[in-house]
């Protein structure tokens, strides 16, 4: 799609005469939407989407489907902007509260070419443009732990100085290098600080905060400077070991599930001990693939199961070294979005009986922590590479609610 195409679908067109409701009381903006986790969390957590911009055609027939059909609510988006995001005038948007995306990740995706800043499907450019036109009150950008990677350090390093500095933007034919001695130079200036915003970064497992896959990530997120905000990244609700206490010492995980449970060794003196300490941790266990999974019947070939859509069986799965499928009873692996096509290992599953299949595009969303009523469209491959580049809903809300908090 060139960069001067875009086509606006009106949601008071779409939503099959549903309502547009009053004004929220937070107005967003969604960059980078893709199939709508962050979108999803964020309207959970109180903000409601002046307008939802995605590139991709399967990933906006993903949420036309589901915007038409009310399942997110009409007044969560007026448009789907359907663009390049080089394309987007910010400024028809303001005022707004939040700024939200996930700039594309493939450039810093250990999975990926490692290309980076050099990479044309670099877009955190653009959302630091988005901030500086709209000076939102606050932002939130989520994106892949390969920014840290040390190949990357001096480039994440920029990336945070031109967010705090969002209106000193790149002149023309001025690298990124030299901007970035620019934006330092400015650090100190007390008279800039109507445009500075205060900025953190947070690496996080989303299983620590109850979603079920081990998907390591990091969030960015920034507040306005004038209003003296004082956040702080939520702190995490289950843990690992709380996991392996109902597991192999309660037993009440196996018992949750109506399974017998395994053989275990007669306890030595400092198990005994180590369990002790386990019962006084305040933190829920890590939910796993089979908690998120629970209720869906088997899947069948060639047509969804009876009252689920989206989960069907899909052939040809098999198993290779590096590639063995989630474990039912941990949190499943990290689903990945693939370069070519749908990567093996990240989404299998590892049956009790040594076989493995593939997941399911319901149970894929499962896992992401998608409602059952979201519908999913485009072809396989298109669609689990949708949810790959997701962020899990839940965590989306987790994270949106405790700055719509501080924003009050």
């Amino acid at each position: 799609m060139g960069v001067a195409t875009g086509v606006v679908l009106d949601l008071e067109k779409t939503a099959q005469g549903s309502p547009i409701r009053p004004a929220p009381a937070f107005r967003s903006l969604e960059l980078f939407t893709g199939a709508g986790g962050l979108a999803l969390g964020t309207h959970a957590a109180g903000f409601e989407h002046v307008a939802l911009v995605e590139w991709n055609q399967d990933a906006c027939d993903t949420l036309c489907a589901n915007l038409a059909t009310d399942t997110l609510g009409a007044a969560v988006s007026r448009e789907i902007l359907q663009t390049d995001v080089r394309a987007v005038d910010f400024a028809r948007f303001a005022p707004i509260d939040l700024v939200a995306g996930g700039p594309p990740c493939q450039p810093f995706s250990i999975g990926g070419k490692h290309r980076g800043m050099d990479d044309q499907r670099n877009m955190i450019g653009e959302y630091i443009r988005a901030i500086g036109v709209l000076a939102p009150r606050a932002f939130i950008l989520e994106n892949v732990r390969g920014l840290l990677r040390p190949a990357f350090r001096d480039y994440f390093s920029y990336m945070l100085s031109a967010l705090t500095f969002p209106t000193l933007s790149l002149l023309p034919n001025e690298s990124w290098i030299d901007h970035h001695a620019r934006l330092r130079a400015v650090q100190n200036d007390r008279m800039r600080s109507a445009h500075r915003y205060k900025v953190s970064y947070h690496l996080v497992n989303a299983a620590d905060y109850g979603i079920p896959q081990c998907r390591v990530r990091i969030f960015v997120v920034g507040f306005r400077a004038d209003l003296d905000v004082s956040w702080h990244f939520p702190e995490p609700t289950h843990g690992r070991d709380a996991l392996r206490r109902a597991q192999d010492h309660t037993g009440e995980y196996w018992d949750e599930h109506d399974l017998p449970r395994p053989r275990t060794s007669i306890q030595s003196h400092s198990q005994t001990q180590d369990r002790k300490v386990l019962e006084l941790m305040p933190w829920r266990r890590w939910r796993t693939t089979r908690d998120a999974l629970r209720g869906l019947p088997e899947p069948l070939a060639n047509e969804d199961a009876p009252g689920f859509l989206n989960h069907r069986l899909i052939p040809g799965a098999r198993s290779y070294p590096g590639h063995t499928g989630s474990d039912l009873d941990l949190p499943a692996k990290t689903l990945k979005a693939g370069g070519h096509g749908v990567p093996g290992g990240e989404n299998m599953l590892a049956l009790r009986d040594g076989t493995v299949r593939y997941l399911t595009v319901r149970e894929a969303a499962r896992l992401q922590t998608f409602p059952d009523t979201w519908r999913f469209e485009g072809a396989w491959g298109e669609i689990m590479r949708q949810l790959g580049n997701a962020v899990p809903m839940e965590l989306a809300r987790v994270v949106a609610a405790s700055v719509a908090e501080c924003l009050g």
